[in-house]
């Protein structure tokens, strides 16, 4: 492969972000949305090219670029290009192209538009360099990287002060699962003395007899936990997945960028890229489907008590990052990246949906406010239907082949902790199908409800107004006010990348055959022999129609009909169930609706507990030991020395003759003395 072609991939967007960035107000907005878009258009067409290289077996992996050099240890800038690193470049770059195209009709009357066409091109950049990476170093860097762009794209709105919190709690949540990662950075290097991948995974088996210094750890096992607990932050993972429903303060662009193709994959893309390393430690794997298991699960009930539109989807894109967990946890890595890429496709399809429906309703979120919007709204009705049906896994949608074949792989390995996952899986298809279809039939179906709710969202908005007149303030008071009118439709810079969405939501899974069950992924993913569920898969399947077929019969599919079917009656049939139901068990919805009480206990617990340690440190250490003991201490005493030699310096010189005197004498005595012991 051309290296200088390859590198044209990550450069383009960044030319992109930094023209429209930094030169914003020479070129205006047309300038701007000009050149980020045509960056990430070379982008997303030669990651099409090198794909096609990669279809006719090319292969690259070489260092482009030495940083550092200390004995053995290189630091240097490489890419790695195989079926792994292609299907996450097309996947990127197409999302990432067709939000781009998205942000000119969402975010044209915003005052901040060349600095959010600046941010999600450094966004993807960011990304393309994280997924080309073939060393540890570089991984780290677009990690950072992409942490960083996304606390700058969570806090676009930077005077709002929901905003600003939700930008520093993704940060900061992420800090934390990255101390983990880089300590399993830090194992590695030590233990292999190197940071490219295919000298580390060439010493794994050397690696997996050793241990952590000083402990009975299994050094593989330790880095692998360590490692999967910076995916645990960046892919969203229980607990420290708290961050990523409030990222919905950011604009809606970026809440289909960070869901569907970017950040939060980098978890899933990072354990798939590790699997010759996490196959030699079943400890591991368990670890990993334990942690898939809880978030698909519980993070998918709470969608369903979410008024917001958005965070709805924010909930299910928890829920499915669960699902590839697990599917990485069980060695299915293949099936995790099948999921990943048709995921990406159908929920940037159901965001940038949600984003449509928020412009036609005048930037009100609330789904309490809406309702009967499929005759003002067809295009994105139809679209938003369509990305649901691939989201609880209906057969003939994307969707369905690769959350199906995550089911059939935890049910066929033999790992401890697939059962539980197992019984998890399947209750989250009946609860992803409920808060899914509860979203769509109070969206687009039963009463119009906005005549209603615009009042109240109204005098909301006037109220966001008053307290803040700066331009960002007046622009967007949050995406959550009324301002009147009836709906309408999008224009077509935002309906066109819905429908190109709705499209891949459909055909992506009729793939998966050669993708999963051909020799796609062969050396790009390791699967241990002992490892049986992708074996089991492809002893199993027999074609997309047979496969197809055989849901018929299939427990997912009618635990995704009663989701459907329960949602209808809920709110549609008998609307006033759900309300008598809260009332019944409000218990279990105040839990539901503050989240498990992981925001309070993460206050309670970390902020307050680091607050207080930090606070004695600053009263007892700092103040009384460092500034009263050092600092003050000793100049006190140099005080009280300066002070009694000052006693001495009268400036009379018969005094100074005495001192001189008795001086000599001490000394001779001392002399005599010391004399008179030695002999």
């Amino acid at each position: 492969m051309n290296p200088n072609l390859l590198l044209a991939i990550p450069l383009a967007p960044l030319a992109g972000a930094l023209v429209a960035g930094l030169f914003g107000r020479q070129v205006g907005r047309s300038g701007a949305q000009l050149v980020a878009i045509a960056g990430v258009l070379v982008a997303f067409m030669l990651s099409v090219r090198v794909l096609i290289e990669v279809l006719h077996g090319a292969h690259f992996d070489a260092t482009l670029y030495t940083w550092a050099a200390s004995g053995d240890l290189t630091l240097s800038i490489g890419f790695l290009i195989d079926p792994l690193t292609v299907t996450m470049l097309v996947v990127v770059t197409f999302v990432s192209l067709m939000v781009h195209i998205y942000t000119i009709g969402y975010m044209a009357d915003d005052p901040g538009y060349q600095r959010f066409f600046s941010y999600i091109s450094l966004f993807t950049f960011a990304m393309l360099m994280l997924v080309m990476a073939n060393n540890l170093l570089q991984l780290f860097f677009g990690w950072e990287a992409v942490g960083l762009v996304s606390y700058l794209l969570i806090g676009f709105w930077f005077t709002r002060p929901t905003a600003i919190y939700a930008s520093l709690k993704a940060f900061l949540v992420n800090r934390v699962g990255d101390f983990g990662f880089i300590l399993g950075i830090g194992l590695l290097l030590s233990a292999s003395g190197t940071l490219h991948y295919a000298d580390i995974f060439s010493q794994a088996e050397a690696l997996a007899a050793r241990q952590v210094p000083g402990t009975s750890w299994g050094l593989v096992t330790a880095s692998c936990i360590c490692l999967f607990i910076g995916a645990m932050g960046k892919s969203a993972q229980f607990p420290l997945h708290v961050w990523l429903p409030d990222s919905m303060e950011g604009p809606t662009p970026i809440s289909a960028l960070i869901h569907a193709a970017t950040m939060v994959t980098a978890g899933i893309f990072m354990v798939a890229r590790m699997s010759p390393l996490f196959e030699l430690s079943d400890a591991a794997l368990s670890f990993v489907i334990v942690i898939g298991s809880i978030t698909a699960l519980f993070m998918g009930f709470l969608g369903l008590v979410q008024n917001d539109i958005k965070r709805v989807i924010a909930y299910s894109t928890l829920s499915q990052l669960g699902y590839m967990t697990v599917a990485l946890g069980v060695s299915a890595y293949p099936v995790a990246i099948f999921h990943l890429m048709t995921h990406a496709f159908f929920k940037a399809l159901l965001f940038l949906a949600a984003g449509s429906v928020i412009l036609g309703m005048h930037h009100d979120q609330d789904i309490r406010h809406m309702g009967g919007l499929s005759k003002y709204m067809k295009i994105t009705w139809i679209t938003s239907l369509i990305g649901s049906l691939a989201l609880i896994g209906t057969p003939g949608f994307s969707g369905f082949y690769s959350k199906d074949s995550i089911i059939e792989a935890v049910q066929a390995s033999q790992l401890w902790g697939a059962d539980i996952a197992y019984v998890a899986l399947l209750a989250g298809v009946f609860v992803t199908a409920l808060y899914s279809f509860r979203l769509i039939f109070l969206v687009f179906h039963g009463k119009e409800r906005f005549p209603v709710g615009r009042a109240a969202a109204s005098g909301h908005a006037a109220r966001a107004h008053d307290a803040s007149h700066d331009s960002h303030g007046a622009a967007h008071e949050g995406e959550h006010s009324h301002s009147g009118g009836v709906p309408h439709e999008s224009a077509w810079v935002v309906t066109l990348p819905l429908i190109a969405l709705a499209i891949f939501s459909i055909g992506a899974g009729w793939i998966i055959g050669p993708f999963l069950f051909g020799d796609f992924f062969k050396g790009a993913i390791f699967v241990a022999d002992q490892h049986e569920a992708m074996a089991h898969l492809k002893e199993e399947y027999a074609g997309v129609w047979p496969m197809t077929l055989h849901a018929l019969l299939g427990l997912p599919l009618w635990l995704a009909v009663a989701g459907v079917v329960l949602a209808w009656y809920l709110y549609l049939s008998d609307t006033a169930l759900p309300g008598a139901l809260q009332r019944r068990l409000g218990w279990l919805y105040r839990l539901l609706e503050n989240k498990y009480y992981l925001d309070r206990i993460n206050e309670l617990v970390f902020m307050r507990g680091a607050r207080a340690l930090g606070g004695g440190l600053w009263r007892r250490g700092d103040q009384s030991v460092i500034d009263g003991f050092f600092v003050n201490g000793s100049a006190r005493a140099v005080g009280w020395f300066a002070t009694v030699l000052r006693q001495l310096q009268t400036g009379i010189l018969s005094h100074y003759a005495i001192a001189m005197l008795v001086g000599v004498l001490a000394l001779m005595t001392w002399f005599v003395v010391r004399q008179i012991i030695l002999h």
